[in-house]
């Protein structure tokens, strides 16, 4: 069902108040990152993690990332965090590095594909950074694009793809990185890179030698 979708600039003093407001009942909400513009939901609420994926039009076996405001808000979805972590963080947070960690039983299972892991990830952008906290630390927010499409770099692309399957979005101008960001899986014996992003592959492996693409 189609929905009124309402834009403001990402610098207008209502901004964060609307978004916060849809979240809470259970709308989607856009929002500029340092990447790419991320669609997002209250990540503890399914319905609207449903509503999500209705909205891109993504398979359910992909699962939705999780942006937080800290690294101390992934222990709201993480079961344990792996040796590495702590290094990763420290070179390449915030920035556009997700990290694939054991989830938490609490998480939701259609936000992880019914994976027993969730991606992770704290962006390099104060708006972001902003609305992530006063949502209470983290939310559920993958590219702001249909599934299948490019990812949107502007509040124009974004809008294109999603206008009548969002709520809310909220435009900041260009992203930016404008590339989505590198994966690396940490739940396995070895690091797995699923995505390479906008980092050097001997970048991510001064933190990880043995890292497998």
């Amino acid at each position: 069902m189609a929905v009124t979708t309402r834009r403001l600039a990402a610098g207008d003093a209502q901004a964060i108040p609307a978004a916060l407001e849809a979240l809470r009942a259970g709308g989607l909400v856009v929002f500029p990152t340092d990447t790419v513009y991320g669609v997002g939901c209250d990540l503890w609420n399914t319905e609207a993690i449903a509503r999500l994926y209705a909205a891109k039009a993504r398979p359910l076996s992909l699962a939705v990332p999780v942006l937080v405001a800290s690294p101390a808000d992934v222990l709201q979805v993480a079961r344990s965090l792996p040796v590495s972590f702590e290094s990763a963080i420290g070179h390449f947070w915030p920035g556009a590095l997700t990290l694939v960690v054991p989830r938490k039983l609490e998480v939701p299972a259609i936000l992880c594909g019914d994976k027993d892991s969730v991606a992770v990830r704290m962006p390099a952008h104060a708006l972001a950074l902003e609305l992530l906290r006063q949502a209470g630390g983290a939310l559920a927010v993958t590219s702001a694009n249909r599934s299948g499409e490019p990812s949107s770099a502007t509040a124009d692309d974004a809008y294109k793809d999603l206008a009548g399957r969002i709520d809310l979005l909220l435009d900041g101008g260009p992203c930016a990185g404008g590339t989505a960001s590198a994966i690396i899986d940490l739940t396995a014996d070895k690091p797995r890179l699923l995505r390479v992003g906008p980092f050097r592959p001997e970048e991510l492996q001064k933190v990880w030698p043995t890292l497998e693409a």
